[in-house]
């Protein structure tokens, strides 16, 4: 070796650093070896790790890179509960359960905000002068909100069903704390908004600039709203509820390697539920409850997470969740998720294998706050889908309630689609929640209130669709750094699961037929 042959040569410096030590005794020399033995051990540990990494890094370098962008509650978590369930059947089968314990918080949150709403009117009714037990048989004096501002008082009242009705449902109330802990929830409170702009927009700038985010929508609204359960953008809760569920069942060999929770909460959770089950339908169906809601101009079938219209089914002990269950609930994500998507169907014919059979989907966070984390994905993307929803014409943003969603909408979208750094990217857009939209109208919204440069065109779903679409081309058309960029654009009800599988693959073909267009196989 070098260092024997120069071991004696004083003007080797390298010598004399690794040159045992003089008067060195065998057990020295011994232990000296295994040191040097183990720091080759862990210096070949790490070479072999940033071998890996590097390998790892290359063929991520070389998947295909779709990035979901959109303001909060847009769908981007739908759509990629869609694009799973679309093309990996068998990996969205195996974690499907785990969404069991997110159905059911979404639908006792949504019995627990009716019966806040409930109490704080049943309050404002009760006269102090009476006894404690009969608050609840006092009338309602909460005057209606007509158009106009006419004032009519109401001629419903509550009664000893409505009292008795909130004391059997107090339970649910440890239900979903319960259900939020298992989950590894956290909680987040929006209040008096700031100020700010989005990011790539400037107040008023775009196709946008007739929207009327001033407000009939606006009045009577408050500027707060209930907290909202949510989750980190990692994988985590799926492993624990799904451990909960096996202990439940006994199946230790599935627990083995996962992170073990206790499941008597989510056992005790479901039977709770169970047993409110007549209860919580009595409350979503009486009368005055929904003449209540009505004059608060509160409709929980158009909020996320809408499964009142299905407790019989839900509350079952033995329920299991459906896909379409799945794609309807409503767990919101902070910060970015990342989602490698390995198609299990694909065109096993196309020469190019990798953009065919692995995709990585980024899911950002919609919110103000969360915009900032779109950047580092902008570089290497190599398509966006752009959620708009189309249904939120006529209300504001939570993060800033003077600021229309829709407006919103087309600001991101306008510096989304003007950035350098995606000129290369693939465009798609969504139009979506088109069913929403449906029955906003259907109940007598008019579009043109909102939305001044509709001007008398027919007030239905189709002609804002297709208006809509026409204005985001345009923006696409004046914006874009490359016009030869590809755009797609889809008017879609994300969680319809067959007519979302039937765009999707739409989406991907597309895809695939530029990227051979661009590898010249075609």
């Amino acid at each position: 070796m070098y260092s024997a042959r120069r071991s004696n040569d004083p003007e080797d410096p390298l010598a004399a650093a690794i040159a045992p030590p003089p008067g060195e005794s065998p057990e020295e020399k011994a232990a000296r070896l295994r040191r040097e033995e183990e720091a080759k051990r862990i210096n070949d540990e790490i070479d072999e790790g940033l071998k890996q990494d590097r390998a790892a890094w290359k063929k991520h370098k070389s998947m295909f890179k779709l990035l979901l962008l959109g303001q909060s509650e847009s769908g981007k978590s739908t759509t990629l509960k869609n694009f799973q369930l679309a093309f990996a059947p068998k990996a969205w089968k195996a974690e499907r359960a785990s969404w069991r314990a997110v159905i059911q918080l979404n639908l006792v949150r949504s019995i627990n905000n009716i019966l806040d709403v409930l109490s704080a009117e049943m309050s404002k009714s009760s006269n102090p002068t009476s006894p404690a037990t009969s608050p609840a048989l006092r009338p309602i004096t909460t005057e209606s909100s007509g158009a106009g501002g006419n004032a009519s008082p109401s001629h419903t009242q509550f009664s000893h069903t409505h009292a008795l009705l909130k004391l059997r449902l107090a339970p649910l109330r440890r239900v979903e704390a319960d259900l939020k802990q298992l989950i590894g929830a956290a909680t987040d409170e929006i209040g008096e908004e700031s100020a700010s702009t989005p990011p790539f927009s400037s107040a008023g700038a775009g196709a946008s600039d007739d929207l009327n985010a001033a407000a009939p929508f606006a009045e009577g609204t408050t500027r707060r709203r209930h907290a909202e359960f949510y989750v980190r953008s990692n994988d985590t809760w799926r492993e624990t509820v799904r451990s909960a569920y096996h202990k439940l069942s006994g199946n230790e060999e599935a627990v083995r390697g996962t992170v073990v929770t206790d499941g008597s909460k989510l056992e005790d959770a479901t039977e709770i539920i169970a047993s409110c089950a007549d209860d919580m339908k009595a409350l979503w169906e009486d009368q005055v409850v929904r003449d209540l809601l009505k004059r608060k101009r509160i409709r929980m079938e158009l909020s996320p997470g809408f499964f009142l219209n299905d407790i019989d089914r839900i509350t079952q002990r033995d329920y299991e969740p459906s896909d379409n269950d799945v794609v309807r609930s409503r767990l919101r994500t902070v910060g970015v998720q990342e989602y490698k998507l390995v198609m299990e169907k694909y065109e096993r014919s196309a020469p190019t294998t990798e953009v065919a059979r692995e995709w990585m989907i980024y899911d950002v966070g919609g919110s103000r706050t969360s915009r900032a984390a779109w950047y580092p994905y902008f570089d290497d993307a190599n398509a966006i889908l752009f959620l708009a929803p189309i249904s939120c014409f006529d209300e504001l943003l939570a993060e800033d309630r003077r600021v229309n969603r829709l407006e919103d909408s087309f600001l991101l979208w306008k510096g989304v689609i003007q950035s350098k750094l995606l000129a290369k990217c693939i465009i798609i857009l969504f139009l979506n929640k088109y069913d929403l939209l449906e029955k906003k109208l259907a109940a007598g919204v008019k579009i043109n209130k909102y939305l001044p440069s509709f001007a008398e065109r027919e007030n239905s779903a189709t002609v804002l669709a297709h208006y809509l679409h026409q204005k985001f081309r345009e923006q696409h058309r004046e914006y874009t750094p490359d016009p030869t960029r590809p755009f797609y654009g889809y008017v879609t009800t994300a969680i319809d699961t067959k007519a979302t599988a039937s765009t999707l693959a739409s989406v991907r073909d597309g895809i695939l037929r530029h990227n051979l267009q661009r590898a010249d196989f075609v």
